[in-house]
């Protein structure tokens, strides 16, 4: 890992606050629905929300899980369906989880009360380094470093931290920046400028450089390596699997709930098998892209004298995807119980799409 000398003899340390709370004042975001009240709780859900997704998507999500759990009790006493129902479309699923398992933690082992410190605050599930800062930033407006994949891109480039973002020399001198430049004080705006400046600004394509209060002691725009910085990592190809589901034929929509560990954990799902099963007929395909690999899945249709109960024996042990006595199976007969369950967005869409005859959820 190396850091260009550069960007130390045109940036004053010292201005560095006050120029990203100037910034943020006049340019920043101020009308994200999760700032006003910024509650710990809100700012919990916002920030776990927003891993791995964009703030326009998850907007909607925070709206409507505001509404259905506005409390740290609402959420701790809800039914894992119901939640997952409620994150449905948003991906990485474990987030969910992970935000029930923060709520009970904290309504079971802290009496309710959310912890304001640092130290405190990284021990509810779920949280990690960065979560905490931002919580401690957004919902105290105390002292918080935060380091996320904008702020990490905003100072790679303007210190020239070279190296792979995710090693750990790298990850060391972020953090390091981070809390050097964090100020005591107007935390809130401050760490909020950050997020502003490389969401909007130090974007990863298309960084506006000219509109960039740091543009002049910027290591990559003065050497021209905006593209360079941060380090790009080594592309990799992405592996394609095929999947394989059964559409059962019987007077209701079957589904079978998916182990808690693993792809689409915990969620609804068409029965999953490790072959095509003999005498099924392909109903249709789907294609869907994971963080690690591409899944080809085909839909196959297949008549199961006695219904959903006979379906792992119809299969046989060595067919099914998981063992039978850790699933459970349901029949969906109406629209409503379609759309309370969590589903994953591909299996919901092909479902929607192929629903046949009166089985069809009504309008």
């Amino acid at each position: 890992m190396q850091e260009s000398n550069k960007s130390k003899n045109h940036l004053n340390l010292s201005e560095f606050a006050d120029t990203v709370l100037t910034w943020q004042k006049n340019h920043g975001r101020h009308d994200l629905p999760w700032q006003k009240p910024a509650t710990p709780y809100r700012v919990l859900v916002s920030e776990i929300m927003l891993q791995q997704t964009q703030v326009a998507t998850v907007i909607p999500y925070f709206q409507r899980w505001m509404q259905a759990f506005p409390t740290l009790d609402s959420l701790a006493n809800a039914s894992e369906d119901e939640v997952m129902a409620l994150w449905q479309g948003l991906g990485y699923y474990s987030r969910a989880r992970n935000l029930q398992k923060a709520a009970r933690y904290i309504v079971t082992e802290l009496n309710g009360e959310f912890p304001n410190e640092l130290t405190a605050i990284e021990k509810i599930p779920g949280v990690g380094r960065y979560t905490a800062g931002a919580i401690r930033s957004f919902a105290y407006d105390a002292y918080g470093p935060i380091v996320d994949g904008n702020v990490r891109r905003l100072f790679c480039r303007l210190f020239g931290i070279e190296g792979q973002a995710t090693s750990s020399a790298v990850n060391k001198a972020l953090w390091q920046r981070a809390e050097e430049l964090t100020p005591q004080t107007d935390n809130r705006r401050f760490a909020q400028g950050l997020l502003d400046l490389g969401a909007t600004l130090c974007k990863k394509r298309n960084p506006d450089c000219y509109s960039c209060p740091f543009s002049n002691a910027c290591t990559a725009y003065q050497e021209n390596r905006i593209e360079e910085l941060p380090t790009p990592k080594a592309k990799k190809l992405t592996p394609t699997k095929q999947g394989h589901f059964i559409w059962l034929e019987d007077d209701a929509l079957v589904l079978e709930k998916r182990p808690s560990k693993g792809i689409w954990a915990s969620l609804w799902s068409l029965p999953e098998v490790l072959v095509a099963p003999k005498g099924a007929k392909l109903k249709g395909k789907f294609k869907h892209v994971f963080s690690h690999y591409k899944l080809e899945a085909m839909v196959w249709q297949l008549p199961v004298p006695g219904g959903a109960e006979k379906l792992f024996e119809a299969l046989g042990e060595e067919q099914a995807r998981y063992e039978s006595s850790n699933q459970q199976i349901t029949r969906i007969t109406s629209r409503e119980e379609f759309l309370a369950l969590g589903l994953p967005a591909p299996i919901r869409v092909f479902i929607e799409e192929n629903w046949l005859g009166t089985s069809k959820p009504s309008e």
